[in-house]
């Protein structure tokens, strides 16, 4: 398997999410958005897998805070902009991806990586 986690290290979900495969011993990549946002190529395979209504965080206090509930925009190129207002944690593992705390996927990625 090559996961790769991608949130905040703030962020509880993805602390949850990095918990649960380090509670297995599975290896995973982090990507903390706080430090380094998402390149281009990186959100493309993210959304081929996931819608980006799915990721878009239009409840979180970044998107309040740039008051874009107010504003005309295409999701794609505010994420490349500004990658804290993805949902966290996506977990990616090769062309699958989830977004959130999904246990019960992962746990099916790891039966089918044995």
């Amino acid at each position: 398997m090559n996961l790769i986690v991608i949130g905040t290290k703030k962020c509880k979900e993805t602390q949850k999410a990095e918990r649960f495969f380090k509670e297995r011993r599975i290896q995973f990549h982090f990507r903390d958005l706080s430090e380094k946002g998402l390149a281009k190529g990186e959100l493309e395979n993210i959304t081929a897998a996931l819608d980006l209504d799915e990721i878009f965080d239009e409840q979180g206090d970044r998107y309040k805070k740039l008051n874009l509930q107010f504003i005309v925009f295409d999701k794609f190129d505010k994420l490349l902009d500004d990658s804290l207002l993805l949902k966290t944690p996506v977990v990616r593992n090769g062309r699958k991806c989830t977004v959130g705390y999904q246990a019960d996927i992962w746990k099916k990625w790891i039966e089918e990586s044995k």
